[in-house]
């Protein structure tokens, strides 16, 4: 398999080792020429040349390529080669580095990329596949999107814990595809019975990913009972009648009689006011809180 690799850095340089070593050939192109270093990886072949321009890769005969790897630092020129490699060269595959999360949307098939690999995302994912339980961690996409690579270390509350794996029916079109137990992996058992602490490998589609986390720790997605919630910032719908209510007050040696609090200001027709109660002599009047 003929691969080409735009960007000749550290990244670059390791993927071609590593592609050599498994028996493909490797161009890699770069347009530093500080990054042309054929005695790092002497099996590949070299370019200098701008791995965005026409004319270089067609001079780096893109389109006898299989597959084309955009690795440099810049995720504007990962885009731009990954574009023109599917667009204008027609490699049957394109692989695109993204350097900046908030970048990753993009890399997809509009702009020519049918896998992309960002390294934080990468790191996040093992680092929460490595610490967390019970909750469904992505660490792989394949084919442009359509299928993931999940894993789920099983909580003692799955229901699945015990069960026999033949008998279990998994969400949508989720394939088990392996069982990491006490740090040893094994392909799945169809007699086998499941355990607490298995780390288990799916293949999914991302529409069922929800579904599975929920099949497998429920209870990660049972939220707060309805008296829980705050119902301060809950939506008045329409006008409500007044209501004729009793506001209690402490008691105590000082503390005034119980009020009660009319659902009207003015007094009714046929209702006997008593007349406001006077000062005192030498007292001062009370006035309203508000004045």
């Amino acid at each position: 398999m003929r691969v080409t690799i735009a960007g000749a850095g550290n990244v670059g340089r390791s993927i071609a080792r590593e592609l050599i070593a498994n028996g493909h050939s490797v161009l890699l192109i770069d347009r530093a020429p500080t990054a042309i270093k054929p005695a790092s990886v002497p099996e590949a072949e070299w370019l200098l040349a701008d791995a965005c321009e026409l004319h270089s890769l067609a001079e780096a005969r893109l389109d006898t390529s299989d597959v084309s790897i955009a690795a440099t630092g810049d995720d504007k020129v990962n885009l731009v080669h990954s574009l023109l490699a599917k667009t204008e060269f027609g490699v049957p595959r394109t692989v695109g580095r993204v350097n900046h999360p908030g970048n990753e949307w993009l890399f997809d098939d509009m702009w020519g990329v049918d896998v992309a690999v960002s390294t934080p995302r990468l790191m996040c994912a093992l680092v929460e596949e490595a610490v967390t339980v019970g909750d469904l961690v992505r660490l792989m996409t394949f084919q442009k999107g359509r299928t993931n690579l999940v894993e789920m270390t099983l909580p003692e509350s799955s229901p699945t814990v015990g069960r026999r794996i033949g008998e279990i029916n998994w969400p949508g079109e989720t394939v088990l595809t392996a069982i990491i137990r006490d740090g040893r992996g094994m392909a799945p058992d169809r007699d086998g019975a499941l355990e607490a602490g298995d780390e288990l490998m799916f293949l999914i589609d991302p529409d069922h990913e929800t579904e599975l986390s929920r099949f497998l720790s429920p209870r990660s997605h049972i939220g707060p009972p309805p008296q829980e919630f705050d119902l301060r910032a809950a939506p008045v719908e329409g006008p409500t009648a007044p209501v004729r209510r009793s506001v209690t007050v402490p008691t105590g040696p000082v503390a005034p009689a119980p009020l009660k609090v009319l659902d009207e200001d003015t007094p009714r027709t046929g209702e006997n006011v008593p007349p406001a109660a006077q000062p005192a002599a030498g007292e001062e009047p009370d006035l309203p809180l508000d004045e």
